[in-house]
């Protein structure tokens, strides 16, 4: 009987299959549906980047003053006073800055003729190099090309295409202003009518917590990120200070400015000291010393400082932060950099929340 029993039971064995995860048809069209939900999201910000830049922008800068905004309505300001008071403040910091490096650009152009002289002389230490490369390339058998560099001066055509690129950028500013001063008066109805479209009392609790942690969120990230700009702002006009540079309080200002890029901005202000600094001091390795000062707050900042303040308080983390980075300035360009850690920010706080509410 047990002997007749076995061969059922092993049959039995083999015809039931192993279990295996298998993807539905129900999930591969829902990530198919995600997929093209994302790509359609993704074009239309970059479609319509003149109007979703500003936007976005106003909203992130005016959750970012939310916490100063609520003081100054404990100190019974009107919340429209206070919207004004505090877009009017942004703005003269704006405008403050610009004026500090404005005369030093202009400088720059006027002078860019005894400018560019000035720079040749200097790099008549590559005078060995270039005879060297040019021996290389007549041993190689290619003839030297004994033609000397032009340098063009710049002329009265650079005004119409300037005036093109100028025109838009501060057309999209003044309407950033008003969309963050309506959105700063506004943002406490905002919250509200947010808060009772949920039916429910727990998903009413959820949509508070998470407004709450994006804005005390933001707002500390503000805080920590302009106090080591600052900070960068000051080293750097020390910086050029020692060195003799002109109007070294308007590169302090403009390093401050250029470092809430990520990235971007140090790049372009190291840039900025060097060929500032090969024009202006008197000697080729004196003037290398303004960007190579910069270059080392610019790395103590960056590797050591930024990390270990940011990270006690904010948890970002840094591949994520370099590949938000990467596409926002790729989707809308320097302020899109000023805006991926911020939407990088509230990004993880809103699956940090939802996750854990789920698995409540």
């Amino acid at each position: 009987m047990g002997e007749g029993r076995r061969p059922e039971t092993v049959a039995v064995d083999e015809e039931t299959p192993p279990h295996h995860p298998e993807i539905t048809l129900r999930q591969i069209s829902a990530w198919s549906l995600a997929t093209l939900a994302a790509v359609a999201v993704g074009f239309v910000l970059y479609a319509a980047r003149e109007i979703m830049l500003p936007v976005a922008a106003a909203f992130v800068v005016g959750v970012m003053l939310g916490p100063a905004a609520r003081r100054l309505d404990v100190l019974r300001v009107p919340r429209a006073v206070a919207a004004l008071a505090l877009v009017a403040g942004l703005t003269l910091i704006i405008v403050l800055v610009v004026l500090l490096i404005f005369p030093r650009v202009s400088e720059l152009t006027s002078g860019l003729p005894g400018s560019v002289a000035s720079l040749k002389e200097k790099l008549h230490v590559f005078d060995g190099l270039v005879a060297a490369w040019r021996r290389l390339t007549l041993m190689i058998g290619e003839p030297p090309n004994s033609d000397a560099i032009a340098f063009p001066l710049p002329g009265i055509s650079w005004v119409p295409p300037t005036i093109s690129i100028l025109l838009p950028t501060i057309t999209e500013f003044l309407f950033f202003l008003v969309v963050l001063l309506l959105f700063i008066s506004e943002w406490p109805n905002l919250r509200r009518g947010l808060v009772m479209t949920f039916a429910s009392r727990d998903s009413r609790l959820t949509v508070l917590k998470i407004l709450n942690e994006i804005e005390s969120g933001l707002a500390n990230y503000l805080l920590i990120v302009t106090l080591i700009n600052l900070g960068v702002g000051a080293a750097a006009g020390v910086i050029c200070a020692l060195t003799r540079m002109p109007n070294a309080v308007g590169f302090g200002a403009l390093a401050a400015t250029l470092n809430f890029i990520p990235i971007v901005g140090p790049i372009a202000m190291f840039a900025i000291l060097l060929v500032v600094g090969l024009v202006a001091e008197p000697t080729f390795a004196w003037g290398l010393i303004p960007a190579a000062g910069f270059l080392l707050v610019i790395t103590v900042e960056g590797q050591f400082l930024t990390p270990m303040i940011i990270g006690r308080h904010i948890e970002l983390n840094a591949l994520g932060v370099l590949l938000s980075l990467a596409f926002w300035t790729w989707l809308w360009g320097p302020m899109g950099a000023f805006l991926s850690s911020p939407i990088l920010m509230v990004a993880m706080i809103l699956r940090q929340r939802l996750y854990v509410d789920e698995d409540r």
